[in-house]
């Protein structure tokens, strides 16, 4: 699947001084991901951690930000009605295919914001207004500044929220002068994903080995190599299926995608989640952090 044109491209974003971005990806939800992103950050020196899983947010449960600033986020805009100029023809309600308008107001739960109602009102008295659907942050931790997030339950534009933590991660990494940030993704592969790999340097996609480990791989490389983001591999809990670990090793191989981290099942990784510290921190020696320890050397060397 690797191109010339992709690798003259991840050759050229090797550039030394510049900052550089990497983020963590996985092609389904709990595979380890926001875990391996804590330790990671444990491990940096002088790093900005960026949250972008703005939907369900988890990792300040392990690095426990200090908010310093909150910033409201408008995306989803909602109807008002007029009360003044309504006649109450009805037509925005009968028109509705959410079902948000009744007796001539508006549900802000049910409203998607598609303006429907304004084109069709004969006498103008519908508009869209902003609201707040989440809220942005910029956090202190004892690893380095953070910044993240949180949408409002139901709300949309989440793509333009995780872009929004992303550029706060880069101005604080601008003003304090730091050359590294490490992003903790959404897992799958819809907008917020996108909008968490536009402009990155590389990377880190975690995958278990089960029987949709390879597909969701798959799946999730198809889009990054559209973004010609340089990817890497960390199989974690590699041990519990030794076989369909090495279908995902040959499948690596044969695509030229290197197996920067083996991270084992360990027990050790869970009494970390419980006590609210990354596993690098909890227990510096168990199995998996020195498996982690592993794959931040090398993945320094590599970007």
């Amino acid at each position: 699947m690797e191109t010339a044109i992709q690798a003259t491209c991840w050759s050229y974003r090797r550039r030394e001084g510049c900052m550089k971005q990497i983020t963590i990806l996985s092609g389904k939800g709990g595979t380890g991901k926001t875990t391996i992103s804590a330790s990671l950050a444990a491990l940096a020196k002088n790093v900005v951690v960026a949250d972008c899983d703005i939907d369900a947010p988890n990792l300040h449960l392990l690095l426990k930000p200090d908010i310093q600033r909150i910033i409201e986020f408008k995306g989803l805009k909602l109807a008002r009605i007029n009360s003044e100029r309504c006649i109450q023809c009805g037509l925005c309600e009968k028109n509705c295919r959410f079902e948000a308008i009744h007796s001539f107001h508006v549900d802000p739960i049910r409203c998607e914001g598609c303006k429907v109602c304004a084109h069709i009102c004969p006498t103008g008295a519908i508009e869209l207004v902003e609201r707040v659907c989440g809220q942005a942050y910029i956090s202190k931790t004892n690893f380095g500044s953070m910044s993240h997030a949180l949408l409002n339950p139901g709300m949309e534009n989440s793509g333009k929220l995780v872009s929004l933590v992303r550029q706060n991660a880069k101005d604080i990494a601008k003003e304090l002068g730091i050359k590294l940030i490490i992003i903790d993704g959404p897992p799958g592969i819809g907008c917020p994903v996108i909008a968490s790999l536009a402009d990155v340097d590389a990377s880190v996609l975690v995958v278990e080995p089960t029987v949709s480990g390879i597909h969701d791989l798959k799946r999730a490389l198809k889009l990054i190599y559209q973004f010609k983001v340089e990817p890497f591999v960390c199989i974690n809990k590699y041990d519990l299926n030794p076989s369909n670990m090495k279908n995902i090793e040959d499948f690596c191989v044969q695509e030229g995608i290197e197996v920067i981290g083996h991270i084992p099942f360990d027990h050790d990784v869970i009494k970390a989640m419980v006590t609210g510290l990354p596993v690098v921190e909890y227990a510096p020696r168990s199995p998996a952090s020195r498996a982690i320890k592993d794959l931040w050397n090398l993945l320094e060397k590599r970007i």
